[in-house]
């Protein structure tokens, strides 16, 4: 059986209980080494096998589950984060079926979970925003037309960028070009949740001039909008004591 992980976005107690117990379980693990926090190896009993899957190929990978598989093994594939975002899981679980080697997914903490929490921030605040969009800079993997950053930015809504803190002044021409004003809040989130995180609090505009100066050069998320500066939101319906519930009758009705 091959169990896909999710590690969490950094911090080794940020991993699901599920996800623990498996790492704890196995017989083989396979993470993400570029990216997963080797702290977590630190579950693995004694005699597990470890393979670090930034030095392999897809098809390596697969050996070894297809290996492990025909001695009776359990394997973890440790991704950091959750596994379904930018995880590259779909093609291993493809080649899994191919073999009849059976699976299953466990959830994790993305990093843009981690980041908000790192900037003490909520995503989606009443009359600022209520959307979140999660995407990407094209570079070396391709990203379609439709889902420029430019295309995403003339929602307005608060964007969460993944993979791109290495073109952060070619993402600020694009933000802006597509209707961000120079000045919209922003933030930098290097390594979220590990011990040496970092947050830059900046605009739009001073996207790269920020990360030159804090030396950031990869393994951060960039968030943009206005929810950032966390003000000029209004209280939560649920709350407000005029409003009526499933579960509370509201003092603005009869």
């Amino acid at each position: 059986m091959v169990h896909i992980v999710g590690a969490g976005p950094g911090a080794p107690d940020l991993i699901t209980v599920r996800g623990k117990e498996l790492l704890e379980r196995a017989d083989v693990i396979i993470y993400a080494g570029s990216l997963v926090n080797p702290a977590l190896l630190d579950y693995r009993k004694a005699q597990c096998q470890v393979y670090d899957s930034a030095k392999m190929t897809l098809e390596e990978v697969i050996a070894v589950m297809a290996e492990a598989e025909l001695k009776g093994k359990m394997t973890v594939r440790l991704h950091t984060g959750d596994p379904c975002i930018y995880g590259a899981i779909r093609e291993q679980m493809d080649e899994l079926e191919v073999r009849g080697i059976p699976y299953d997914v466990c959830p994790g903490v993305s990093s843009f979970c981690g980041a908000a929490s790192a900037l003490k921030m909520e995503y989606t605040l009443p009359q600022v925003t209520q959307s979140v969009i999660i995407t990407r800079m094209a570079g070396r993997t391709p990203v379609p037309d439709r889902e420029s950053i430019a295309s995403f930015a003339a929602h307005g809504a608060t964007m969460v960028i993944f993979l791109s803190t290495g073109m952060l002044d070619k993402l600020s021409e694009e933000l802006i070009k597509g209707g961000y004003l120079p000045n919209t809040p922003a933030a930098i989130v290097y390594k979220a949740t590990w011990e040496d995180e970092k947050t830059i609090n900046c605009t739009v505009e001073s996207l790269g001039a920020s990360a030159r100066r804090e030396n950031i050069k990869k393994t951060a998320l960039i968030l943009v909008g206005n929810a950032v500066a966390q003000n000029g939101y209004e209280r939560s319906k649920l709350y407000d004591p005029v409003f009526s519930t499933e579960y509370r009758k509201g003092t603005g009705e009869e």
